[in-house]
């Protein structure tokens, strides 16, 4: 029986981390999360960003799975070195990218070939035919007017070519307004619309904007492929070879429901950032699938910065890798983000008329639409966060420095649990930590918490959403009981969440120090990620949007108002010495 790649022989009773028993006898199996995560520190361990003890404490919160700072000694002294592994994994990706670009050309030549084909089918008499030799007698430009006299769309050179030519699986398309995303985005799906299996699906928010991308189909569809038919109730187009184009959207994410048990050879999103979650986006990428070898299947999606889901599209296409180049996503998948521009547009960017619309813009939408800026929000509520500020190298915390926690709990969401510490010299709220981990029971998150304290010096209180005391009719104790029970000293959180807001708003203040109330480390980044993009309630301006991530943010909120204070030294260090408290109440020490 052959091996599975990456499994290794049990050489012991102890189970190496970044392995688990498996089901061939005698062999460990890969956990490639765990790996991935060790190999990110180890290399950090060499470039001397980390001891080995903080590399180890680091590992086991972000995989929930301890390995002593020795064995990560080990692991460095032997085995080979992370510069041969990563140019083993280079080497395979650039062999991967020549086999696509061999396959790719390949197509060209099977696409040219069937070209010539439809040409001589569609003559309707030999002496309409122009054969290369005629051409070739007359005048160059009456020879290119010859060629495209029958060509019904030329893509623009750049970034839309670069588009239709991508042989990656998931192609994000986005940036500036006008660049020709949604021309693009109409005009890809007919690649394969002459095989019968084809069938693709190109989706919108809403339906207004559905029907303006029909609009432009039936300009460009018949002329393409004549005897083309669009069913308006299906919101379908029937191809005379079989193939289907077919119109959908998405204003909610149960939406995608009705796309179950359905399979597309091609799935396109335009304007993605409208989504609030990827949840949708990752559902209808399991429909992706097709009987026909020679059909290759892609994901396709376009956007402009901002929306309800630049954070979650920015965080999957435009932050693992350089713009233009192809990388390969952690749930496999080649993905690529080519940016668009207005200049790339020359119908619209040669009068200026557009570019002086766009000019005239509020500043956020200006930044996003003209330059393609995807690190501003729209709408955001905290506009004033800025990284530059807010967000601070990791630095070690005095001992006497007053240390509290705030939680908001969630099972089918996520648990946010956020540590912050006060600053003695001047009262600074710095968050130093976060936990941020969906489908946690009460006790499983307890469990969590106290070994995330075991560097604190002292028991760390804190306060607790106040849904998490809430009895539902089951015997068993609640969330909040259960985390009182393991030790942790916490009340019920003002929720107020007016007054969080604006607590938070003053906490962002720049002070004339220069230093703002609020200071966060780099490594909580779901935290940042939701201060820079978290925007406000449509129905309620002084409130933030809640079907947006919050669960950071209401940690937080629920931390600054439970109002952090500076104390002395003496009250400090009375409590260095760590107890389990046996409390007689739920919310003992108040």
């Amino acid at each position: 029986m052959s091996v599975p790649k990456g499994y290794i022989k049990k050489k012991g009773k102890t189970t190496p981390f970044g392995y688990e028993v498996s089901e061939i006898e005698g062999y460990f199996k890969p956990i490639l999360s765990q790996l991935k995560v060790l190999q990110k520190y180890l290399q950090g361990i060499k470039e001397q960003k980390y001891s080995l003890r903080e590399a180890s404490r680091l590992i086991e919160q972000e995989t929930q799975r301890k390995i002593s700072h020795v064995s990560l000694k080990n692991y460095l002294d032997s085995g080979p070195s992370l510069e041969e592994t990563h140019k083993k994994k280079l080497a395979k990706k650039k062999t991967k990218l020549n086999k696509a670009k061999k396959n790719l050309q390949q197509k060209e030549q099977r696409l040219k070939a069937q070209q010539n084909v439809l040409k001589k089918a569609t003559e309707k008499t030999s002496s309409n035919i122009v054969s290369e030799e005629d051409l070739q007698k007359v005048e160059p430009s009456i020879q290119e007017t010859i060629k495209n006299s029958k060509v019904i769309f030329h893509p623009n050179e750049g970034p839309q070519t670069d588009f239709l030519a991508a042989s990656e699986k998931d192609v994000l398309y986005g940036g500036a307004a006008g660049g020709g995303k949604s021309y693009a985005m109409i005009i890809d799906p007919l690649r394969y619309c002459h095989k019968k299996a084809h069938r693709a699906l190109i989706i919108r928010r809403s339906m207004p904007e559905l029907r303006e991308m029909i609009d432009k189909s039936r300009e460009l569809y018949p002329q393409a492929f004549p005897g083309a038919k669009f069913r308006e109730v299906e919101k379908l187009w029937n191809f005379p070879s079989g193939a289907k184009i077919e119109f959908g959207f998405l204003e909610r994410d149960a939406d995608v429901y009705r796309y179950q048990g359905q399979a597309y050879s091609w799935i396109g999103f335009d304007e993605i950032t409208h989504l609030p979650t990827e949840f949708s986006w990752n559902y209808l990428a399991s429909r992706l699938r097709t009987t026909d070898p020679e059909i290759e299947t892609y994901l396709r999606c376009t956007a402009n910065p901002g929306g309800v889901g630049a954070h979650w599209v920015k965080k999957r296409y435009i932050e693992p890798s350089k713009y233009n180049e192809s990388f390969i996503g952690n749930d496999g998948l080649t993905r690529k983000f080519i940016p668009a521009k207005l200049a790339d547009n020359p119908y619209l960017a040669e009068d200026g008329v557009y570019e002086q619309m766009l000019k005239s813009l509020p500043p956020i939408q200006r930044r996003q639409l003209l330059e393609g800026n995807w690190d501003v929000a729209e709408g955001a509520a905290f506009v004033e966060f800025s990284p530059m500020h807010h967000v601070i190298t990791p630095f070690e915390l005095p001992l006497h420095w007053e240390r509290v926690k705030g939680i908001d709990y969630g099972y089918a969401s996520e648990s946010c649990c956020l540590w912050g510490i006060m600053d003695q010299n001047d009262g600074t709220l710095i968050i130093y930590r976060e936990l941020y981990k969906k489908g946690l029971t009460g006790e499983e998150l307890g469990s969590i918490i106290t070994s995330m304290e075991l560097e604190d010096p002292y028991s760390v209180s804190g306060v607790l959403d106040t849904a998490a005391w809430a009895r539902t009719g089951t015997t068993g104790p609640t969330v909040g009981e259960a985390l009182v029970r393991a030790g942790h000293k916490l009340r019920p959180a003002d929720k107020n969440r007016i007054q969080g807001k604006i607590q938070i708003h003053e906490f962002l203040k720049v002070q004339e120090n220069g230093r703002p109330k609020l200071q966060i480390f780099n490594t909580c980044p779901n935290l940042i990620r939701e201060l820079q993009s978290i925007p406000l309630s449509k129905n309620n301006p002084e409130d933030v949007d809640t079907h947006a991530s919050d669960h950071a943010y209401d940690a937080l909120r629920y931390m600054i108002m439970s109002r952090p204070r500076m104390v002395s030294t003496f009250d400090q260090l009375r409590g260095l010495k760590r107890d389990i408290h046996q409390p007689a109440d739920s919310t003992f020490g108040y």
